[in-house]
């Protein structure tokens, strides 16, 4: 046991050493437990406070049971660190402040970028467009990696798009819309291929669903994804409950995951208990496996290195920060990210819109009438109590969900910025801000729901089917 201490730790690496002393601590109760030679218990001891050491010099940090270094190393910082902070994992959106979650903590908490204007105007000089509004407004607030990413495309190589949908109802609602319209522009900027991951699988197990509905809410929702109008020749759409048997190179970077992830990580990074079942416990890595172009051979035929960006809202980080830190061991290259804000439900930007709550949202399905209805009489107002009031003392649009909305939607910048302007001096009342909000929702819906008829079962067949893409890598 001795040859894992001495000289050598400066050429391991911070996950080895995490492992070697995860297995040097169980080392140490197992002795305990079988009342060992002192000696023994002794020497074990002694290896394990050698390793700590090591740990330190290498990583800067304390070894902690279940918190692995690097990337995962803030993984456990997903919920609140202290009473009154933003809960944020894969589960759970909540925050007591009624302007939102504060983005600017969790991206040190999470120990991710923040992408500032020198990044915008690069994305625009590179790509030779202007900035998507999601960018120009701080809608996608956070990134890993993009500079690195854009470094590759002036290099003429190419690069590809990864995002996904967890599929559980028929409807989407417009937050579901978010990822998908910003990962469209970045396919049509950068002429790139793209896969799209439902993860019917994930639903299955962590909702009260049966496989059949899971699998349903799939193809219903790739109806939706598809009218946000993806080409054809550069996008694949994949079920988990399909692709995973039909692909073994996809099931065989599942399982590189698996071997590289232990279980005191999983649990450290997404908080699963012994009473989880072990499929939540195994699902990280079907999640990570898209990120590796060796998944996709019909798209990529068996190249792995072709870099990934990952377009998603910031919750879902803590599975790329799992992937990112495996990549290297494995041998593929770490995947990019984009991170997005919260869109918040009607009630306020405490929560993120709920499929379950047919009032917290708007939905793709909903009508004209029902759109004005939800608006006017659910969407939180930063507005006062009475119009004398709201004229001498302005609304508040950092806490008003109708303008939160049009920041998401309305396309004209000076526009904006007078509704704005306009609402906080008073000038612009809630009723009117509400109908502006009414007026750009509802076409918008009513023309998703028109491209939404036209996708056929053979469409979504055609978009569902492992193929080559139109593009040469």
């Amino acid at each position: 046991m001795t040859d894992c201490l001495g000289d050598g730790a400066g050429d391991m690496t911070p996950m080895d050493l995490y492992e070697k002393l995860t297995s040097q601590g169980d080392t140490v109760r197992t002795l305990k437990t079988e009342k060992a030679a002192k000696a023994d218990i002794d020497a074990a001891v002694q290896l394990l406070l050698k390793l700590k050491v090591d740990y330190k010099q290498v990583t800067g940090q304390d070894y902690k049971t279940g918190c692995p270094p690097s990337e995962c190393a803030v993984s456990q910082d997903n919920g609140p660190a202290a009473d009154g902070e933003d809960m944020v994992d894969p589960w759970n959106v909540s925050t007591t402040n009624a302007k939102g979650v504060d983005y600017d903590k969790l991206i040190v908490r999470f120990g991710s970028s923040k992408i500032d204007q020198e990044l915008v105007d690069r994305i625009e000089r590179v790509s030779g467009q202007k900035a998507h509004r999601f960018l120009r407004r701080g809608i996608f607030f956070s990134h890993r990696d993009m500079h690195q990413v854009l470094d590759t495309y002036e290099k003429n190589k190419s690069f590809y798009l990864y995002t996904g949908r967890g599929p559980s109802s028929d409807a989407l609602h417009m937050g579901h819309l978010i990822p998908f319209i910003f990962t469209k522009w970045l396919q049509d900027t950068f002429d790139i291929p793209l896969v799209i991951q439902l993860t019917d699988d994930e639903k299955y197990l962590w909702k009260d669903l049966s496989l059949e509905d899971c699998h349903r809410y799939t193809m219903e929702n790739a109806k939706d994804i598809i009218a946000c109008g993806f080409d054809i020749n550069k996008t694949f759409i994949f079920s988990d409950l399909d692709y995973m048997g039909a692909s073994p190179d996809f099931y065989r970077n599942v399982v590189k995951v698996q071997k590289h992830v232990t279980f005191n990580q999983v649990k450290g990074i997404f908080g699963f208990g012994d009473s989880d079942c072990i499929g939540k416990i195994a699902f990280p890595a079907i999640q990570a496996a898209p990120s590796f172009s060796s998944s996709f051979p019909q798209i990529f035929k068996g190249r792995k290195d072709v870099q990934c960006l990952i377009p998603c809202a910031i919750d879902q980080d803590p599975y790329f920060r799992m992937t990112r830190d495996v990549a290297p061991r494995i041998g593929y290259p770490k995947p990019a990210l984009l991170h997005s804000t919260f869109f918040p439900a009607l009630q306020g930007a405490q929560t993120k819109m709920s499929a379950s709550d047919a009032n917290s949202s708007i939905f793709l399905t909903d009508t004209p009438k029902q759109i004005k209805n939800k608006v006017n009489k659910h969407a939180f107002s930063g507005g006062k109590d009475t119009v004398e009031e709201h004229r001498k003392y302005g609304g508040n649009p950092d806490v008003d969900v109708s303008f939160m909305y049009l920041t998401f939607f309305l396309e004209d910048d000076e526009q904006l910025e007078k509704i704005r302007q306009d609402y906080a001096s008073g000038a612009l009342l809630t009723g009117e801000l509400k109908k502006r909000l009414i007026e750009t929702l509802q076409p918008m819906i009513t023309s998703h729901q028109e491209r939404r008829k036209q996708v056929t079962e053979e469409t979504v067949k055609q978009f569902m089917t492992p193929r080559p893409l139109n593009y040469s890598f």
